[in-house]
């Protein structure tokens, strides 16, 4: 005998408190609430949007919908931990798994990658992003100018390096990047495009931005992609002993946190100036505006155990700022004054800074502190 919508939608709930279903197939969001009906998987609403861009393939309803028993058995059927072991089986350690806090572009191209493209089934259709070379054409930002032009990009493990040419026929590269010390995030909101990759590199051990696009969404992924396959390479030889993962964590960072605050200069005499800051593991940078190629000075934030610490609020002789919310920044030579404009933001920053300073220093970073004490 069939059974009533009421007991179907039960059944339903059992099978969504199975292990693998009470958390997005696609993004690890907790308490998904849509299903695939075609697909068999569990996902979050967020998901559940990027599912409906391609119904020829999936086709979403909500968990609170009243659903059929042939409905219900297919979900029973397949479930997300066996969707997982179908469409993620070839997975490269060094593919980025985006989580339901990263940009829309990163959650919609590994869900097409696993569902429309069929990527991680079978291994030739990952040639674009491992084979250990790259060559394309990226809109990049001018550094002077603040226009995007097209400028062609090699990137070839061989030579540790990525490479971009200002004209066509160019034969000497206008930069080179080393991998050793490549760094790529999606910033679509600071960019202004919704394939925006901000790629960071070190030239003469000061950080050094460009900023990219390409109009083809999957063509911007597998460029950073690329990158990270290119990176994990080089850190496996770098560091023979370690595991992939020790290693995948290594390969691309998103920023601690970015925003605005006032600064002012060592003397704490001059008045406060506004200043776009990145915190990028260790280095805060600050920069005149969000998309300059260099920054106008970093700083270096250790641990405790080398007496760095944080503090809430200015000295109170402090003059000529306009933001209430005062940070300090205590090193072993000097202090650093900012200010945010919001009790929140100071909240935080402060968090940000205390989530470094709390955790100890390795011995490469080290050497890195050296060379900030010894800038002129």
């Amino acid at each position: 005998m069939a059974l009533e919508p009421e007991g179907n939608n039960r059944l339903l709930q059992d099978v969504l408190a199975r292990p693998g279903d009470g958390t997005c197939a696609d993004c690890g969001n907790p308490e998904p609430d849509w299903g695939s009906l075609t697909l068999g998987v569990f996902v979050c609403q967020a998901c559940s949007l990027l599912h409906r861009s391609i119904p020829h393939i999936t086709r979403v309803k909500s968990v609170q919908e009243t659903w059929d028993a042939s409905e219900v058995e297919l979900m029973a059927a397949m479930g997300n931990d066996a969707a997982r072991a179908k469409y993620e089986q070839k997975v490269p350690a060094f593919y980025y798994r985006p989580t339901h806090t990263d940009c829309k572009l990163l959650r919609e191209q590994w869900i097409r990658a696993k569902y429309e493209r069929n990527e991680f089934e079978f291994i030739e259709k990952q040639e674009p992003y491992s084979a250990g070379y790259r060559e394309g054409f990226l809109w990049k930002r001018g550094r002077d100018n603040g226009q995007f032009l097209s400028r062609k990009f090699i990137l070839s493990e061989r030579e540790g390096a990525l490479k971009y040419f200002n004209k066509q026929d160019a034969r000497d590269p206008k930069a080179v990047m080393k991998i050793e010390t490549l760094n790529a995030t999606f910033q679509p909101a600071k960019i202004g495009n919704p394939c925006g990759l901000q790629i960071t590199y070190l030239k003469d051990n000061s950080t050094r931005n460009i900023f990219v696009y390409h109009s083809d969404a999957k063509e911007m992924v597998d460029w950073f992609n690329a990158i990270r396959a290119a990176r994990f390479h080089y850190l496996q030889v770098a560091f023979p002993g370690a595991s992939d993962e020790e290693l995948v964590p290594k390969l691309t960072r998103n920023f601690m946190k970015e925003g605005f605050m006032e600064k002012t200069g060592p003397k704490h005499t001059e008045g406060f100036k506004k200043r776009w800051f990145t915190m990028d593991d260790r280095r805060l940078m600050y920069f005149k505006d969000p998309l300059d190629a260099y920054a106008r000075g970093e700083v270096f934030i250790g641990s405790k155990e080398n007496s760095y610490t944080v503090l809430s609020g200015l000295p109170p002789s402090t003059q000529g700022c306009r933001w209430n919310h005062g940070i300090t920044i205590v090193t072993p030579d000097r202090k650093f004054l900012f200010a945010c404009e919001t009790e929140a933001e100071q909240r935080d920053w402060i968090a940000a800074f205390q989530r470094v300073i709390n955790r100890p220093m390795r011995p490469q970073e080290y050497a890195v502190e050296a060379h900030f004490k010894h800038k002129p």
